[in-house]
């Protein structure tokens, strides 16, 4: 028995559709955002050094520091949510699941800045970068622990009965030494 195709999988089908959808639906968002070419008057140059934008966005004072260092911080943070719920794994371990998604979302916000070099207006900014994977890494930490030891707790119909499922699986499909090797038959030459 398929535990994706019977009626207890559901559930995790939907979660899978629903983070999916969200996740598609949040990469527009962003993509629109960030690589719309902007009219402005004049550009300041690309920032390579690390941390100067921040320090610059806290030199304008408390408020609009908040408001840029905040507004980097949140563009991506829903990936560190979105991603493993994309990805519907509910038994895994917390450090892999990390992992995976700080480096899915630092590489979509390297994109993003890459394809800020050829839009009008846009300017490439290592602080983005860094503050957007930050956001990532606070909205996972944050979130997915809390919701994976919730969903495992309440033992939903298709989420409870995964682990067995697999171990059972892999039981009744491989033999403790392996498979057994077969010869077959060789036919006579006439």
């Amino acid at each position: 028995m398929d535990v994706r195709h019977s009626s207890d999988g559901q559930t995790v089908i939907h979660f899978r559709a629903a983070g999916v959808t969200l996740l598609v639906a949040h990469l527009l968002f962003v993509g629109w955002l960030t690589l719309r070419p902007l009219d402005v008057p004049w550009i300041t140059a690309a920032n390579f050094e690390p941390l100067a934008g921040i320090r610059a966005d806290l030199a304008l004072g408390p408020a609009e520091a908040a408001r840029r260092i905040g507004g980097a911080l949140l563009l991506l943070s829903p990936l560190g949510v979105l991603l493993p719920m994309a990805g519907g794994r509910i038994f895994v371990s917390p450090w892999v699941s990390l992992l995976r998604t700080v480096a899915a979302g630092a590489l979509i916000s390297l994109a993003i800045e890459l394809g800020q070099t050829g839009v009008p207006g846009q300017i490439v900014d290592i602080d983005s970068l860094l503050l957007n994977t930050t956001g990532v890494v606070l909205a996972h930490l944050l979130v997915v622990p809390v919701c994976r030891a919730r969903l495992r707790r309440l033992g939903l119909p298709g989420v409870r009965d995964l682990p067995h499922y697999r171990q059972e699986t892999r039981l009744r499909d491989e033999a403790p030494g392996g498979a057994t090797p077969t010869i077959t038959g060789v036919g006579l030459a006439p």
